[in-house]
């Protein structure tokens, strides 16, 4: 059984959620104060959803002492359609935002994705070498140097460095991003990589993988 904590204020939403996703053997447990939430055991769960209105804390802040203290994939689940929210929220670790309204259907498909995506990282995460980015804030270093990037630029590249070593597909970077649409069919995503490509200095950073997306090396 996979077991997400959810920290939610809206019951409604999350009991429908929490229905939806028990029948593919998904446990979830919410908690509407975020306190409580981040103080209910984190590392016991596998993944975490995250409002960002939250009573008495932003969901920024709980996201941001997750993905500190423990090592599991995040998710925002935000009707805040404010792409600061979501720029931020990738800068701080989150692995995914999807705003609401959204199909229960599409929030099991980010959560598998997630999930197998994290388990492959940590079979590998040995063998990586130590990355030359650093990510601080809404800033990414290559090389101890800060790179002047747009808001685009930075969501598909903050995801890749997150991911450094693991191949992502163009429809999980369109996903991430808040300037990207899916009917762009990745025409837009491509002109993004040869920027950032541009502005490494070094093509060979950021590897094409046929037929299925982008990789970080």
């Amino acid at each position: 059984m996979i077991n997400i904590l959810m920290i939610e204020d809206d019951p409604e939403f999350a009991e429908l959620l929490s229905e939806y996703l028990a029948q593919y053997d998904i446990k979830v447990t919410n908690y509407e104060d975020p306190y409580l939430g981040l103080s209910a055991g984190v590392k016991k769960f596998d993944l975490a959803i995250l409002d960002l209105t939250l009573p008495g804390m932003d969901g920024l802040e709980a996201c941001e002492e997750i993905v500190r203290k423990y090592d599991i994939p995040v998710i925002i689940s935000s009707a805040r359609s404010d792409i600061n929210d979501k720029v931020k929220a990738l800068a701080l670790g989150a692995d995914d935002y999807l705003p609401k309204p959204y199909d229960p259907k599409e929030m099991y498909a980010r959560i598998t994705s997630l999930l197998r995506r994290y388990s492959k990282s940590k079979e590998n995460g040995d063998t990586l070498p130590k990355s030359d980015f650093e990510t601080k804030g809404d800033t990414i270093y290559f090389q101890g140097q800060a790179l002047s990037l747009t808001p685009a630029e930075f969501e598909v590249l903050s995801l890749l460095v997150k991911h450094q070593g693991i191949t992502q597909s163009r429809e999980q970077i369109i996903n991430a991003s808040a300037t990207m649409s899916i009917d762009s069919q990745g025409k837009s995503l491509d002109v993004i990589i040869s920027k950032i490509r541009s502005k490494l200095g070094d093509p060979k950073r950021i590897q094409a993988v046929r037929g299925v997306g982008y990789k970080l090396v």
